[in-house]
């Protein structure tokens, strides 16, 4: 049944004969805490196990017992193998007492002899028609445990020690006078249960603590979820935009540059023309006046010479343009201050 899950290994989710209660009262089987053993931490809320071998020394022992009488429950739903314990015939009673099946026979003979004791025998079918959780209560109200003393084996505990801390049965108590002082042992365990119970109540009380701490801590991580996605989201709207201002930019700087390449180019075109123009007269200056070195005549030289003289003076007069000039700050010098601002 669903809600009787929490008997099994809170490892591997399987029922286990060796259950181990850990001190974070977490319980594991013997396999998963093997398993877990280098990392030396429950697996479940990473509380460090004490003991150096990783398995604790305390059996859960109430987890092993509620395994055992589910599958004695199990056999009685299944209707297999019910046999009496005792001639081994059809099992139709079971006592929860001595924990045997019972045939008609041994029932009669078990009510007879043990009718003032506390057992209680129920019918197979009864226990049947029930759920499990019926099964177990029953067991455990009429459940009683027996002395630890092997000579005594037999006998009901009935008596606490508050000295020694531990169940007795009438013999010990009586036989033993270092055992004092005494209580009932129903007292005892309902002082205990009751002890436990108040501390699970309180246990509860500071529970909701931790569980306001425990909402608060994860509404930080789901803020700092959102504030994560929202600076992405930002980062990711801010880069789209600065691209595109680059982009408005370079198709800016681009036009700017093939504007100024072409009135560069203009004004060294007409550079070149001018320069080509000089150079065309300085060699028409100096092929004129060697032609007229070897063939002209006095009254040639005589009519010439002014004009020539003159224009090979303002050719003199003439300065060479700057080599490079247009480098520095050059047409490109705007494009590079907005690029460096950029």
């Amino acid at each position: 049944e669903d809600d009787l899950q929490f008997i099994l290994c809170e490892g591997c989710q399987q029922e286990s004969p060796n259950l181990k209660l850990l001190t974070c009262l977490h319980s594991l089987c013997l396999g998963c805490l093997s398993e877990n053993k280098p990392v030396g931490q429950c697996p479940v809320c990473c509380t460090a196990i004490p003991q150096a071998s990783g398995i604790p020394d305390m059996d859960n022992l109430l987890f092993t017992n509620l395994q055992a009488r589910l599958k004695v429950y199990k056999q009685m739903v299944d209707g297999v193998d019910l046999f009496c314990d005792n001639c081994r015939k059809v099992g139709e009673f079971w006592c929860s007492e001595c924990f045997e099946f019972l045939c008609t026979k041994c029932f009669e003979a078990h009510q007879r002899y043990l009718r003032w004791e506390s057992h209680r025998a129920r019918r197979v079918t009864d226990i049947r028609a029930g759920p499990a959780k019926d099964f177990l209560e029953s067991i455990r109200k009429g459940g009683n445990f027996f002395c630890s003393n092997p000579a005594h084996k037999s006998q009901p505990v009935s008596i606490y020690c508050q000295r020694c801390e531990k169940a007795l049965c009438c013999s010990c108590a009586l036989l033993d006078n270092q055992h004092a002082p005494f209580r009932d042992i129903r007292s005892e365990t309902q002082r205990r249960q009751e002890e436990l119970s108040s501390m699970e109540r309180e246990l509860r009380r500071r529970r909701s603590g931790f569980e306001a701490t425990y909402a608060s801590l994860q509404g930080e991580a789901a803020r700092l979820e959102e504030a994560q996605r929202e600076m992405r989201e930002l980062i990711r709207q801010r880069v789209e935009q600065l691209v595109r201002l680059i982009r408005r930019e370079e198709e800016e700087l681009v036009g700017l540059v093939e504007a100024r390449q072409e009135q560069g180019r203009r004004e060294l075109a007409r550079e070149l023309r001018h320069v080509e123009g000089v150079l065309r007269r300085m060699e028409a200056g100096e092929r004129l006046v060697e032609k007229m070195s070897l063939y002209a005549t006095e009254q040639e030289v005589m009519d010439m010479q002014p004009f020539i003289k003159a224009s090979l003076q303002e050719l003199q007069q003439l300065q060479l343009p700057a080599a490079g000039s247009q480098a520095e700050p050059g047409p490109f010098a705007e494009c590079r201050a907005r690029l460096q601002a950029l």
